[in-house]
């Protein structure tokens, strides 16, 4: 039977880990261990595998074409995958071909790893629920960085919890590493959520 899910693996890439653009929270040892923990469950239960590559201008200062930092990581390239998309834009959705692959294969749900989640992850998950798409969120196995700029001044760490905590809201089943590989092997679904219930949670109504 084909599988309707697919792991997609986005921008696992050099600059991330100590390169121009390093990854704060969580600390990128551990999600880079969980990126390839996932890529390693699915593989094993016949999820397909995609690679999602940033490549940008060769002067550029970050993924720049030709550099060692726009390489994918080794937690990637030393595991292969079944199937790889190059783009120079956040979502995953604006590489060549990417929703035509989707389409073509069954793959109804998506499950995001890789960096970063404010960014990429996020553009990818919005974009394909707008599409049609179910997604899905590893926390641990994705990673933010620290901002600052003249609309204020954000850590990693808040970064990253409040886009997991606004994806679990509407977008996407949010859940670890562990958990994940825990619906694979039982098949249940995972929790999703809705704005009205979070946001009663919010204000402590529930």
């Amino acid at each position: 039977m084909k599988n309707e899910r697919a792991l997609i693996v986005i921008d696992v890439q050099n600059d991330y880990d100590g390169g121009n653009l390093p990854i704060a929270h969580p600390p990128i040892a551990g999600s880079l261990a969980n990126i390839g923990r996932a890529m390693d469950a699915a593989k094993k239960r016949g999820v397909p595998v995609v690679a999602v590559q940033n490549i940008n201008a060769p002067d550029a200062p970050i993924f720049a074409e030709g550099t060692p930092g726009a390489e994918l990581h080794p937690v990637v390239a030393s595991r292969g995958w079944d199937h790889y998309f190059r783009k120079n834009m956040p979502s995953t959705f604006s590489a060549p071909g990417f929703e035509a692959w989707l389409r073509e294969n069954g793959i109804t749900t998506i499950t995001i790893v890789g960096y970063m989640s404010h960014n990429c992850d996020l553009s990818t998950a919005i974009e394909a629920v707008h599409r049609g798409f179910k997604v899905e969120f590893l926390s641990d196995a994705t990673g933010s960085l620290p901002y600052a700029n003249r609309a204020g001044r954000a850590s990693g760490e808040e970064i990253h919890r409040v886009v997991s905590v606004v994806l679990q809201s509407r977008f996407a089943a949010v859940m670890t590493t562990e958990e994940w590989i825990e619906v694979l092997e039982t098949g249940r679904e995972p929790e999703r959520d809705s704005i009205y219930a979070s946001s009663r949670r919010g204000r402590g109504i529930e």
